[in-house]
């Protein structure tokens, strides 16, 4: 082959390559003004004290301050119980419109719900559920009124642990839809024919083909809810008036309070969340790898 032959053929390759990473360009642009800057100004200020000077108090009162470990676990067990509940209430709805017996019409409608739900957070969500299940809101009025049930008398808190909780719920249910749904219709109709030419039953197909071949998609899917609740602010805050101390808040008075202002200690605090954040993306990553290798 020429020279010339080669040059025109080292052209025709490193055209299309230049042209991808033009393409990816704005999504650099985007990671490093958005993710790798501001993540590395959390770790800069860490290590700083009110008057600027480097210190490692901030990163000691992470292990040390007992209403931080407090703000971490109480963090810690609202995602965790919300991410079990809506993995399994998700779980059992995307069965249902996938594989299930319900109407095949009812599928578009649900994860088209599932898609507005999942995004619905903030004030919004707090508003709607004040206004839904708050001291005089709709629901409570009518269980008092027509079936003399009293909701706070009986023991439960929109505005506690149990009620966040609930408004949680309202937002990681539909995503564990959207993630299950596509994962439940990979499930190949031939495992299940072969399974009972075998003779398997429906348990014995779930139990030792299906869910082992979903486990991995279930538990990362899991962990991604996990996260998702973890990283919330606005709705807990709009919620509680930051009376539940969970460790976004808590970031959230450091930084902007009159009291407790350490902008530093806040900023260790963010880290902290950085750190259990990724490791929670770390794990997502690995058991989806495995999904795709099951779904191929």
């Amino acid at each position: 082959m020429t020279q010339t032959a080669l040059s025109a053929l080292k052209g025709k390759v490193s055209t299309p390559n230049l042209k991808n990473w033009i393409g990816v360009a704005p999504f650099f642009l985007f990671a490093i003004l958005f993710i790798f800057l501001p993540s590395m100004r959390l770790f800069i200020d860490s290590f700083k004290n009110n008057e600027g000077q480097f210190t490692f108090a901030n990163i000691l009162q992470l292990f040390s301050e007992p209403y931080i470990l407090n703000a971490y676990w109480l963090s810690i067990k609202i995602s965790a119980v919300t991410a079990i509940g809506g993995a399994i209430f998700g779980f059992l709805l995307a069965y249902s419109i996938t594989v299930g017996n319900l109407p095949k019409s009812l599928r578009p409608a649900l994860i088209t719900f599932s898609g507005v739900a999942s995004n619905f957070a903030g004030v919004p969500l707090a508003f709607a559920f004040v206004s839904t299940l708050g001291r005089t809101g709709f629901v409570t009025a009518l269980l008092n009124n027509v079936f003399g049930m009293d909701l706070y008398k009986s023991g439960f808190n929109l505005y506690g642990f149990a009620g966040l909780s609930l408004v949680y719920m309202y937002f990681q249910f539909p995503l564990m839809v959207l993630i299950m749904a596509p994962a439940l219709d990979g499930l190949k109709r031939e495992w299940r024919e072969a399974a009972e030419n075998l003779g398997a039953n429906t348990m014995q197909y779930w139990l030792r083909i299906a869910l082992p071949i979903l486990l991995p998609s279930i538990l990362g899917a899991t962990i991604l809810l996990f996260g998702n609740a973890f990283g919330a602010y606005a709705t807990a805050y709009a919620l509680t008036g930051g009376r539940l101390g969970i460790v976004t808040i808590q970031i959230g008075a450091q930084i902007r309070g009159d009291v407790l202002h350490n902008p530093g200690l806040g900023y260790a605090m963010a880290m902290g969340m950085v750190f259990i954040m990724a490791i929670s993306l770390a794990g997502y990553s690995w058991l989806q790898a495995k999904t795709e290798r099951w779904l191929k």
